[in-house]
């Protein structure tokens, strides 16, 4: 439904996304997981019609987007960051609007609209000014301008971002409930939890480049049951480097994630058992521990694992 080859964008010299490949099925919820800067938006625009490639291919059902870009388009839904909202319309005329624009006419549109209003549940609100409405109604509206059309293929990108929790589990159903009826979900998010309930599949990119993929119990493996360990204070990393090595008897395996002035993170087995021999080795090396953390192995701990970042930064 989805077929990312070798998707390179760059926007004069700076180079946005790089070598990109990505496969999403139907039915499935695949998680377009990275820090900010990562490719994910410029992915998504490539994906949408909204972007022009440098170079690789990107298809929607078979479909060229750059060369076949009405039929590619025909059959995909994008939800964007910014709400795509006619505000002195009411969200009746916005779903009207919006099916109207991908062909759709006559007793075909009004039943349609009538379906995605019910869906979003704003029926009984159908014919007020988006103006008057709370921010978590409006992006339920966005979301059903994308569904007005009955796409096969949607695109998410951060559709929950400053909605209130009502509004986050009604929009939640609502992707669940398109993935179940056969539909392809790629969907961003900066929510981990969201990314573990609800994807199937998940991707990591960072600097452009897709890192790892794969169901969440996949990439789990990947960090071999292994802690996470973050410590803050005040450190000389060429000697920490070298005192962690030394101690690598005592710590067992493990992996040095970054490593800069103000934070030590790595990531080893048995973090909570092995801390005061990887305290005593920092210490040796004349640094000053002020905080320590420690993540259980989760999505969370293999993102920073895999990129040195939290997802939200």
């Amino acid at each position: 439904m989805i077929e990312i080859e070798n998707l390179t964008k760059r926007y004069g010299a700076a180079l946005a996304v790089e070598g990109l490949d990505l496969v999403a099925r139907p039915g499935e919820i695949t998680g377009l997981l990275g820090p900010n800067g990562a490719g994910k938006s410029t992915t998504i625009g490539c994906l949408s019609g909204l972007r022009e490639p440098t170079s690789g291919r990107v298809r929607v059902l078979g479909h060229d987007v750059v060369r076949d870009k009405r039929a590619a388009l025909a059959q995909l839904g994008l939800v964007p960051q910014e709400l795509a909202l006619y505000e002195d319309l009411s969200a009746r005329e916005n779903l009207e609007y919006w099916g109207a624009a991908f062909g759709l006419r006559g007793a075909v549109l009004r039943n349609r609209v009538e379906d995605v209003l019910e869906q979003i549940g704003l029926g009984e609100r159908a014919d007020e000014r988006v103006s008057r409405f709370s921010g978590g109604m409006q992006r339920r509206l966005n979301f059903g301008c994308a569904l007005v059309h009955s796409p096969r293929v949607l695109l998410l990108d951060e559709p929950t971002v400053g909605v209130d929790p009502q509004s986050r589990v009604k929009l939640l159903e609502l992707v669940r409930a398109q993935a179940r009826g056969g539909a392809t979900v790629l969907y961003t998010t900066h929510h981990m939890q969201e990314a573990e309930e609800l994807c199937d599949r998940l991707a990591i990119v960072d600097h452009g480049k897709l890192i790892a993929s794969g169901s969440l119990r996949e990439l789990h493996a990947r960090l071999g049951g292994r802690d996470l360990v973050q410590l803050g204070g005040s450190f000389a990393p060429a000697s920490v480097r070298v005192a962690l090595e030394s101690a690598r008897e005592a710590l067992g395996e493990f992996e040095l994630v970054s490593l800069d002035e103000r934070t030590v993170q790595i990531s080893l087995r048995e973090g909570s058992r092995r801390l005061a021999p990887l305290l005593d080795a920092v210490r040796s090396a004349g640094g000053e521990v002020r905080e320590t953390t420690l993540r259980q192995p989760s999505l969370e701990s293999l993102f920073i694992a895999l990129t040195g970042k939290e997802l939200r930064e």
